[in-house]
């Protein structure tokens, strides 16, 4: 319970009192204090980008996609545990948040050059293969913060600049045509 010293008091389920109830009622694991919706952010935009090819009308609402801090997604979302997540994640282990911020950061970039590129041709041809390649690009880094979020990861192994070697690797391997 070392997350609930420093979180706002929130409404408890009416069944217990215990501070790992609240978080996981939240859907925050209790273990490290951060929560998977945050990934619903990128996965909406990568759904997007997988639709494309069989509907390029999903392109404007790619193009409108703008990316945002783990603290920005849920102060602007109707999450009903918005607050206790924000402040589960601010008491999170830093090494755990600045490598799931670094994963986020990362991801970003992908979908921002993706936008970039996309714009510069604006084919549906091009547009598909790009799109393509940029999911390639997401899944594992998406798969990555999950497990970090989920527990699967030592802060002291998340190094950030891990999460920079694997995407030069990603992109080496996939070059856009």
């Amino acid at each position: 319970m070392k997350y609930l010293d420093c979180i706002e008091p929130v409404q408890a389920p009416a069944e217990t009192d215990d501070g790992d109830a609240r978080l996981c009622a939240a859907d925050i694991n209790p273990d490290t204090g951060l929560a998977t919706d945050y990934l619903n952010h990128f996965n909406e935009a990568i759904m997007l980008l997988e639709m494309l090819p069989a509907c390029p009308d999903c392109l404007d609402d790619f193009l409108a996609w703008r990316p945002m801090s783990y603290r920005e997604h849920f102060a602007a979302s109707r999450f009903k545990g918005r607050g206790l997540v924000i402040a589960a994640y601010n008491a999170a282990e830093p090494g755990l948040r600045e490598y799931l911020d670094a994963l986020a950061v990362t991801m970003t970039v992908v979908l921002e050059t993706t936008r970039t590129a996309i714009r510069a041709d604006a084919s549906s041809e091009a547009a598909g293969l790009i799109a393509a390649h940029a999911v390639a690009c997401l899944k594992p880094l998406i798969a990555r913060a999950g497990a970090v979020i989920g527990g699967g990861v030592d802060p002291e192994s998340g190094d950030p600049a891990a999460v920079q070697a694997m995407v030069d690797e990603l992109m080496q391997q996939r070059s856009i045509s």
